[in-house]
């Protein structure tokens, strides 16, 4: 028998849970954690639940509304609720919303894009036609937000476009999916050396120079890159066929590096969101997936690359004031705005 210091016997220890009772209880804890939709549906549902009748009036738009597809990347007047004309705790439950479709590091970018426009503001000063402001960033709600629903939102101002489409509760698409920075380096003051897409544009760059000769004669399609990414904002991707080199040409190391890349781009949106699109790039064969690149291969160079799956697009140009201008672009051909699950919904539930 164990004594403790108090001279009386230690109560008896408890027993090992078995096994059956653990299994048990995780399942109960995975059960109890909200799903990817429920969350978007509560956020959404508590942001406008803070609004005025106003300011409901511009935040919500019919699910089928044109302008559910009306996205753009560049600084212009949008419909939307601006985080300018919010109060302090609207602001919040804004910035929730979008907390619930991005991982905390595709978060991470997307709030510091946004606080970009005021290092913009003060290299241009006051004189630009159209503002450079931090809080120039319109939140719209399609639909009505529910767990089991068909919805969608977006969160979008200058070189920021977050659009979800929910189809019969499941989350139907995260794209377009659009992040760029002007500066893409910051070059003075007291935020000089931030990069905010620094993995996009290094990465790409270390692919392309992985290369072995005569792999970059396929790979480099030109020596002068475009001036933006080709499919602009586009409602639909088209870019016609594959151009550059197959992954199946590429070396195992060569293709691993090409697949962190992806995953940079996939990977900014919440886990689950994304491991099922990484699942769905990753079942295609090697020799469908192409890699291409435009330009210079050294920093300071303009230069342009895509990433060009059977159903996927990655594009992204750095041409632009002396190449410190990043646009960077996930699309999918048929899935964008959730197009492909809602032609078979409508198709299951709407025919007659």
């Amino acid at each position: 028998m164990i004594f403790c210091l108090g001279g009386g016997p230690l109560p008896a220890q408890p027993r090992v849970m078995k096994l059956p009772r653990i299994a048990a209880v995780l399942l109960l804890a995975v059960r109890l954690v909200a799903s990817p939709v429920d969350e978007m549906a509560g956020a959404a549902g508590n942001f406008l639940a803070a609004l005025s009748d106003d300011q409901r009036g511009k935040a919500t738009f019919a699910f089928d509304s044109d302008e559910r597809e009306n996205w753009h990347f560049i600084p212009k007047e949008r419909k939307g609720l601006t985080l300018k004309e919010m109060n302090p705790a609207q602001r919040h439950l804004a910035y929730a919303l979008l907390s619930t479709g991005l991982s905390q590091r595709g978060l991470a970018k997307a709030v510091t894009i946004m606080s970009l426009e005021q290092i913009l503001a003060e290299i241009e000063g006051p004189s630009r036609k159209f503002p450079r402001d931090p809080e120039l960033y319109h939140v719209s709600i399609f639909g009505k937000p529910e767990g089991t629903g068909t919805w969608g939102w977006r969160v979008e101002g200058h070189h920021l476009s977050v659009n979800f489409t929910i189809v019969d509760g499941k989350v139907a698409a995260g794209t377009p999916s659009f992040m760029g920075t002007n500066p893409a380096e910051v070059r003075v003051g007291s935020r000089a050396g931030l990069r905010v897409l620094a993995h996009e544009e290094d990465l790409g760059r270390q692919l392309v120079k992985s290369l072995d000769a005569e792999q970059q004669k396929t790979a480099i399609v030109d020596t002068k890159a475009p001036d933006d990414v080709v499919t602009a904002a586009s409602r639909k991707a088209e870019v016609g066929k594959p151009i550059g080199i197959a992954f199946s040409r590429l070396k195992s190391e060569q293709r691993a590096l090409a697949f962190k890349l992806i995953r940079e781009y996939v990977q900014r949106l919440r886990g689950e969101v994304a491991d099922v699109e990484i699942a769905k790039i990753e079942k295609s064969p090697a020799s469908a997936i192409y890699f291409a690149w435009e330009g210079g291969l050294e920093k300071g160079d303009r230069h342009y690359y895509r990433v060009h799956g059977p159903t996927f697009l990655l594009e992204y140009d750095n041409t632009q004031n002396d190449a410190n201008h990043i646009h960077a672009v996930w699309r999918e051909f048929n899935g964008d705005f959730g197009r492909d699950v809602l032609a078979a919904h409508y198709q299951m539930n709407h025919s007659k």
